[in-house]
């Protein structure tokens, strides 16, 4: 072969070396770029995942997705019986209202939580803020963000434990939204408020609570309502049978009546029970009469007491539920 053959050949060869080189290159190019986006998005996961702030008072872990706006939460809720006593008292009540009136959600839920110690372990330290604490605590019920709004349900719960009918004049704002959050979708939000509602029922005296609850009998929204006669039946029965008589069994079977045909099942129910108690408490306290107490003891009757006091249909329904009751129970 000539030396310009040989030239024309490696020529030939070198370029077509450069060509798979050059080939293989652009072939690899793409993954480089894919592990250098793999890499920069794990890196942006792991500086998002380090934005995490400490518990607030070992309640809370949250976790931030900028410095300025916090995102996604995770919120720790702690049942009362295992909440921590405070360990400055003083600093903790000065800095209290600032906290719940907190533009940061975060705050707030840590001086919730503040106010629930307190209401535990040094109720009387709060008593003269208490107004204003209970304010706060409505304000925060209202807040669209699940995690305030939970705490706030869970600090009401507690402040009824704690203070009982020392509350009552500041009550109704804390009423009217624990019964629409119990009425709402939100399951766990639900749930606590119902939890808060049977705290208010087992701690505020009945004879306080039954006049508040009264007008959320006719309120508009038939879930409202449903919630209200609910704690109206479980409260009645805490007044015993004395307290009956004395809040009026006449006043107390035309509540009970009224819900009788109500929209939701949840209130037919509830006046179903509070019937049979009124029942009860009726007969008993008749049975207990001499016999010439009356020169009409018929009139004495359950069904002549509710034909007198309830209009003819009202009677009628009365009448047939706690015949049905009875029979029930009978059988």
């Amino acid at each position: 072969m000539s030396e310009n053959a040989l030239r024309d050949l490696n020529t030939i060869l070198g370029t077509e070396r450069k060509n798979e080189g050059s080939s293989k290159a652009c072939l690899t190019k793409p993954s480089v770029d894919n592990a250098d986006e793999n890499f920069e998005e794990s890196q942006k996961k792991k500086n998002s995942s380090s934005l995490v702030s400490p518990a607030v008072n070992g309640n809370q872990a949250v976790t931030a997705n900028s410095g300025v706006e916090i995102g996604n939460a995770e919120v720790e809720y702690i049942e009362s019986e295992n909440l921590n006593d405070l360990e400055d008292i003083d600093t903790c009540l000065k800095t209290l209202l600032a906290g719940l009136d907190s533009k940061d959600w975060v705050l707030v839920c840590d001086a919730l939580n503040n106010v629930r110690r307190l209401s535990i372990f040094h109720k009387e330290t709060m008593l003269y803020m208490l107004g204003d604490v209970i304010t706060f605590i409505a304000k925060s019920l209202k807040c669209p963000r699940s995690a305030v709004c939970k705490t706030a349900i869970m600090t009401s719960a507690d402040i009824f434990s704690a203070y009982n009918d020392l509350i009552i004049d500041s009550l109704d704002p804390l009423l009217v939204q624990l019964l629409l959050k119990s009425s709402q979708d939100k399951r766990f939000v639900c749930e606590a408020a119902e939890r808060a509602l049977i705290s208010m029922t087992t701690w505020i005296s009945p004879i306080s609570l039954l006049p508040k609850l009264q007008p959320y009998l006719k309120n508009k929204n038939p879930r409202i309502r449903a919630k209200a006669s609910m704690c109206f039946s479980r409260s009645v029965p805490r007044l015993g049978a004395e307290g009956i008589k004395t809040y009026g069994i006449d006043k107390l079977i035309q509540v009970a009546a009224s819900q009788l045909s109500d929209q939701l099942p949840e209130s037919r129910e509830a006046a179903r029970a509070l019937l049979f108690e009124l029942q009860n408490v009726y007969e008993k306290s008749h049975d207990l009469m001499p016999a010439t107490v009356s020169e009409h003891p018929e009139m004495r009757s359950w069904e002549s007491f509710c034909q007198s006091k309830l209009s003819p249909l009202s009677a009628q329904a009365v009448l047939r539920v706690t015949s049905i009751t009875r029979e029930g129970l009978v059988s």
